[in-house]
């Protein structure tokens, strides 16, 4: 089974600059309602903890893996509760440059396995208002102040 989520925001800055306010993960506390605390890399291989907020629900810890990081283009990294096929979560961000220095942003995950279906309507009512609320508030710091990559 699997289920997936996806928002989409145009941002009037160009990909480097979205990249620059997506990948400075200490950052996310300042201004990311949905990832309220992030550490480490983007790059592949690397591990990440994560702490989620969805809307209404109860904050998270996750460590999953970055399994992509093309810089301006695309972040992706891949999320496990417990073993593998029980829920495997892939997140995904592109950035996909436009006409006049803008960025159209695709965030995007897919979940798979046996506790889909139990968690389905919790995605919905938590997680996808979630992806909405950080896609807004990424465009407003990336539109916003340009003197330092985390601001």
């Amino acid at each position: 089974m699997s289920k997936r989520l996806t928002s989409e925001i145009d941002v009037d800055a160009p990909p480097e600059r979205v990249w620059e306010v997506l990948t400075a993960f200490p950052s996310y506390a300042d201004w990311n309602p949905f990832i309220v605390r992030a550490e480490g890399e983007a790059r592949a291989g690397a591990r990440l903890t994560l702490r989620m907020q969805p809307v209404g629900g109860r904050a998270m810890t996750l460590r999953p893996t970055v399994v992509e990081a093309v810089g301006g283009q695309r972040l992706r990294w891949l999320g496990r509760l417990g073993v593998p096929g029980l829920l495997d979560a892939e997140h995904s961000f592109r950035l996909e440059p436009r006409p006049g220095g803008r960025t159209h942003l695709v965030q995007d995950e897919v979940f798979r396995g046996v506790l889909v279906p139990l968690v389905g309507r919790s995605l919905d009512r938590g997680t996808r208002p979630a992806f909405r609320l950080m896609d807004r508030a990424l465009k407003e710091r990336a539109e916003g102040s340009r003197t330092s990559p985390g601001a």
